[in-house]
């Protein structure tokens, strides 16, 4: 809508006041919002001012050709300076307030000087310059917020690297950012499995490992790093932090997931892989074992540690559960009966099944591979068994 004649001219006699107005602004308006006073001077004095100049002669073109060809092209050094302040780390709050405290500014600057009789003209020019405002924070706003989670997007893939990298053996225990992730001291390593996770879409397993991710920064009260999936994950936690025997259970009770945890210390930096390596072992040994989802440490599996062990000898034990290797009952029987201390009834109970046919199952591995489960060496030569066939190394 084009402004009257009264309206242009009060207008431009803001015109010669854009230099004035803009230190105004950024030296003095501008110094009340908190956390201005803090921003470097070359920031306020160079950019800021020139984003406010640019504003205030942007309106005034308004006011003069109120149809620009390219509307949307008149916001660019506002989407610019937005992207700046965004990678600089400037509160999205602040930026918006300066906005807002210029456009005040600015309407006390024509105010001053409007003559008597034309106050029909400041009107006018009130409501453009209202009504451009949304605009241009709309701009500001959008442009901040892409650019923050740009940001955050890459500085998380980064944080993933480092982490996969220390995990991994990759990233020498000296590097530059091991200090600023709290990585450069002890650490806690955990191996997180999860249980039978229903079949969902992506973005409910998300879900799920944000809600997994909360509750270990809360447990623990640090930022913990977590390289998570569907299936689990590895963490890393700073400090000379042990978990608490419930965590598997909060894990679960926000997670709706069955949850296994093997944790391990790590002295250093130097000491994350080999811990991280235990811990992966320590949550296969409790799977194969049949043992229930929990809390599980080196010491609660220490003999199936040992004998999961590769030696000479590692081939010849493993084939001993051949002959009933293509009866996968006979061999979830055997892991459930090991993992419930050989109790017939308990197991038959974790199978569903009668307690006579868990003894039939038991008598069919007996007689087919000559252990005897009745036996402590039979017990533990079938331990080792399960744990060498299902052997990562």
């Amino acid at each position: 809508m084009a402004l009257s004649p009264a309206a242009r001219s009060l207008a431009a006699r803001c015109e010669p006041r854009v230099n004035e107005l803009a230190r105004r602004m950024t030296r003095e308006s501008f110094e009340e919002l908190p956390g201005y006073a803090e921003l470097p001077d070359d920031v306020k004095d160079l950019e800021i001012a020139a984003t406010v100049r640019h504003g205030i002669r942007l309106f005034l073109r308004r006011v003069e050709d109120p149809d620009p060809v390219s509307p949307g092209s008149n916001n660019r050094v506002f989407r610019e300076r937005a992207a700046q302040r965004a990678e600089e780390g400037m509160p999205l709050h602040l930026l918006l307030r300066t906005h807002a405290v210029g456009v005040y500014v600015l309407w006390r600057a024509l105010r001053d000087v409007a003559r008597p009789g034309e106050e029909a003209a400041l009107v006018e020019l009130v409501d453009a310059l209202l009504e451009s405002h949304p605009g241009v924070v709309g701009a500001v706003a959008e442009t901040y917020l892409d650019e923050r989670a740009a940001l955050e997007t890459e500085q998380r893939a980064q944080l993933r690297s480092l982490v996969r990298g220390l995990l991994d053996g990759m990233v020498p225990p000296g590097h530059v950012l091991l200090g600023e992730l709290r990585l450069d001291g002890p650490a806690l390593v955990l191996a997180l499995g999860f249980e039978a996770p229903p079949a969902e879409g992506p973005v409910a397993v998300r879900r799920r490992l944000r809600r997994v991710q909360t509750v270990l920064d809360r447990t623990f009260g640090v930022d913990v790093h977590a390289l998570l999936d569907a299936d689990g994950g590895r963490v890393i936690v700073p400090g000379d932090l042990v978990a608490p025997d419930d965590l598997p259970h909060r894990l679960s009770r926000l997670s709706g997931l069955h949850v296994r945890v093997a944790a391990v210390p790590a002295e250093g930096p130097a000491h994350i892989t080999d811990a991280a390596r235990t811990a992966t072992e320590i949550l296969r040994i409790t799977r194969v074992c049949g043992l229930p989802p929990g809390l599980h440490r080196l010491d609660d599996v220490l003999l199936e540690y040992h004998l999961s062990r590769r030696d000479e000898s590692s081939h010849r034990i493993a084939a001993l559960l051949d002959p009933v290797a293509d009866r996968p009952e006979l061999l979830e029987t055997l892991r459930t009966h090991l993992a419930h201390q050989q109790d017939r009834r308990a197991t038959a109970s974790a199978l569903g099944l009668h307690p006579n046919t868990v003894d039939n199952r038991l008598a069919k591995i007996d007689e087919q591979t000559g252990i005897d489960l009745s036996s402590p060496r039979g017990t533990a030569l079938a331990i080792a068994a399960l744990l060498l066939r299902d052997s990562e190394y």
